[in-house]
């Protein structure tokens, strides 16, 4: 599994952190073992840049996904074809804000935003309500399964 992690934040992160969950994350789901995944940190002046260019919305968000394969999870017994998975882009001057409010740590935050960008680089997602049960219910399955490995 090639998992890269770029800081251009200057927020102070564990890259290797992150780079285990991404792992993790991948195990768990049955995505192959040679595909590759990228995570980048930036700050908000790139973030706000990017969710315009990209939403068509003002002001920066917490993560944004930039798939690339269109990779999806393996099933029982067999794994995806390998691929590059694509690019989860994550700003953490949001995710303090919203640290705070949720009432836990920014690295938490940010792994949880992680694990979210990757669900959705694998084709989760949650505009609709049985979708979006569906998506945040494995992505606290697998976080707090990580969390409780480390």
């Amino acid at each position: 599994m090639s998992i890269e992690v770029n800081n251009e934040s200057g927020f102070e992160v564990d890259e290797a952190e992150f780079a285990a969950l991404g792992r993790f994350v991948l195990d768990a789901l049955r995505v192959h073992p040679q595909s590759e995944l990228s995570i980048i940190f930036v700050d908000t002046t790139v973030m706000s840049d990017l969710h315009v260019q990209w939403m068509d919305e003002p002001g920066p968000t917490d993560v944004l996904s930039f798939p690339m394969d269109e990779l999806r999870p393996g099933r029982d017994g067999e794994v995806t074809p390998p691929g590059t998975l694509g690019d989860i882009v994550l700003c953490p001057e949001v995710a303090v804000t919203q640290a705070k409010a949720a009432g836990h740590s920014t690295t938490e935050e940010l792994l949880l935003l992680t694990t979210h960008g990757i669900l959705h680089l694998l084709g989760y997602d949650h505009a609709e309500p049985e979708e979006e049960k569906e998506m945040f219910t494995l992505q606290r399955k697998l976080l707090l399964t990580f969390l409780a490995t480390r």
